[in-house]
């Protein structure tokens, strides 16, 4: 087994342990030989499930080691929304926004844990930012923020990579936020998130990014509601929640690590678009 390999597994199996017992349920989606499954982590070890995760599923007895396993992005997601400017740390200059300012960013731009982000060709400055990220699991039109609660499934890691000087160039975000690989989730849905934890950028090792996600300006229930109010939000759905403080470009062989606590740990190695996988 790789050096990075067991480094993934043991962040996994320490956030594992740090979780709450009995309050918090670990949902992963895995590859295991041909097949794709969601399963509950339990420590070192998935329960797999059968049925739909977002309604009724049950155990099927089968177990799998989290080192037998691919860990994919933990669900499929019918559509990704994203949050920007929503921590007052990274607004800089720019007023507050009064209602959570949306974008969406394609399908094809998520990735799961250890997965390579891949700098496209042309690009010159590709930047991390660290998110929490929610995770629908009812379909939701025009809801309050007191409802909102009851429709989310659980919560994720995020890394809402962009270009910024396509982000500032182009007219549109399509690829400055939606190029393939922009869009690393996961490694886990938890079911339940302390308020206060907090979320953490790592570049190579160095910490670029922290902060509590309380200090959100718009949270999740506000920004569902919102949401609801114009685009339904259907379950599988998952909402990108902005980043904090300032990024930075990253560059061939950086790795990227996106950690909340409760969560985990979402690691990702950069490369260029010559060694793509």
């Amino acid at each position: 087994m790789s050096t990075t390999r067991r480094t993934f597994l043991g962040a996994m199996a320490a956030a594992a342990a740090a979780a709450p017992a009995g309050k918090v349920t670990k949902y992963v989606r895995y590859r295991h030989g041909g097949g794709v499954s969601y399963g509950v982590l339990d420590g070192d070890t998935i329960r797999e499930i059968r049925g739909d995760l977002f309604g009724k599923h049950s155990e099927t007895g089968a177990r799998r080691k989290l080192s037998e396993v691919k860990l994919l992005f933990p669900c499929d997601p019918p559509k990704v929304l994203a949050v920007g400017l929503n921590y007052r740390s990274h607004l800089g200059e720019r007023p507050a926004p009064k209602v959570p300012e949306m974008f969406y960013k394609p399908t094809t731009a998520l990735i799961g844990p250890e997965d390579a982000i891949v700098i496209p060709e042309g690009a010159k400055n590709v930047h991390y930012e660290a998110e929490l990220v929610i995770v629908m699991g009812k379909k939701a039109k025009n809801i309050s923020a007191a409802e909102a609660p009851n429709y989310i499934f659980g919560y994720s890691c995020g890394n809402d990579v962009s270009e910024r000087d396509w982000q500032k160039g182009d007219l549109q975000w399509w690829r400055a936020k939606g190029s393939d690989t922009f869009a690393p989730l996961g490694p886990v849905i938890v079911s339940e998130i302390d308020p206060k934890a907090r979320i953490t950028m790592r570049l190579n090792g160095e910490v670029k990014q922290t902060q509590l996600i309380s200090d959100l300006l718009h949270g999740p229930s506000a920004v569902v509601s919102f949401v609801s109010r114009f685009v339904t939000l259907y379950p599988g759905d998952v909402i990108y929640t902005g980043t904090p403080g300032s990024t930075s470009a990253m560059k061939p062989g950086d790795v990227a690590e996106v950690e909340i606590e409760g969560i985990g740990v979402l690691r990702n190695k950069v490369v260029s678009y010559a060694d793509r996988p």
